[in-house]
């Protein structure tokens, strides 16, 4: 390759990097948009879109790098160039095209498989870490045909109790601090996604999973389910309320006096739950939790 080549392959691979770049680092696209991804509002979704930006930015580099060959190699081999015939299979094309394919995996898959490594076992399945916080809220959640019911603990710090805060499709949670999920499905496959929150569980019939996430933005979020769950999945959507500490306290107040006024015993369809699981009695995502006293939550 001449030096002129060289110089014009390196400036497109350098302009390619740096649109990429500018990608990676821009402020975070708004919920609106219909680019990009959606409004990052966690404490620790950054981790997430950092290792997608840096996936684009290698990714349209070798990209670039390709084109510039393939158009490279189009023209200098054109119809006045001799023909070469070659199997492939000497040792210099094996070292060549073995050499080229470990620096895209390492460069590509490595970064993915070392980050992602990472952030997952200190961060999002750290889950003794989330719960042991003072003020992590912690929240059962029974996915179903076709909606989510969620519970909190009440005043006594138990779960399926007469002061519990149950609701249906509402998930209000404080800005700022842990919030810790129990999952669990009484009829299909569900997927509890948040896609401003870069979290996603999927609720398994006959176990309980564990999520958890720090907001750092107040307002509205959706709530989606991930996974096709039967003729009206569609229909299976929530709404997630990020409040102000004090906000979300009187919230919480307000709907504890009104339940355990309204609490029915005899009523198993409302009072499904189970003991809360702490970490240390299963394993780090819970999988190995059965479901305790499930009602169908509908």
């Amino acid at each position: 390759m001449n030096t002129k080549l060289k110089a014009w392959v390196s400036g497109a691979a350098a302009l390619g990097a740096l649109g990429y770049g500018s990608l990676a680092y821009a402020d975070p696209i708004p919920e609106t948009s219909i680019w990009g991804l959606p409004r990052d509002a966690s404490v620790d979704g950054h981790r997430i879109d950092w290792l997608i930006n840096v996936t684009n930015v290698f990714v349209g580099i070798l990209f670039v790098i390709m084109c510039v060959w393939m158009v490279y190699s189009a023209v200098k081999h054109n119809e006045k160039h001799k023909a070469e015939y070659d199997h492939g299979d000497s040792k210099h094309h094996i070292a060549v095209a073995m050499g080229v394919s470990a620096v895209i995996f390492f460069v590509v898959d490595g970064n993915l498989w070392f980050n992602s490594t990472i952030d997952v076992n200190t961060t999002f399945w750290n889950h003794a870490a989330a719960e042991k916080h003072p003020e992590a809220v912690l929240i059962e959640l029974n996915a179903h045909q076709w909606a989510w019911d969620a519970r909190y603990a009440g005043e006594d710090g138990k779960f399926n109790t007469a002061d519990d805060v149950v609701t249906l499709n509402d998930i209000r949670v404080p800005k700022g601090v842990p919030i810790v999920f129990q999952i669990a499905s009484t009829d299909v496959i569900h997927s509890f996604y948040l896609p401003n929150f870069r979290v996603k569980q999927d609720a398994m019939p006959g176990m309980i999973t564990r999520m958890w996430f720090t907001a750092k933005d107040a307002g509205e979020f959706e709530i989606g389910c991930a996974q096709h769950c039967g003729t009206h999945h569609y229909k299976m959507k929530g709404l997630l309320t990020v409040l102000e500490k004090e906000d979300y306290k009187r919230w919480s107040s307000e709907l504890g006096a009104q339940r355990a006024r309204a609490f029915d015993p005899k009523n198993n369809e409302a009072n499904w739950g189970w003991e809360w699981k702490h970490v240390n009695e299963g394993n780090a995502t819970g999988a190995d939790v059965p479901v305790l006293a499930l009602g169908s939550g509908s």
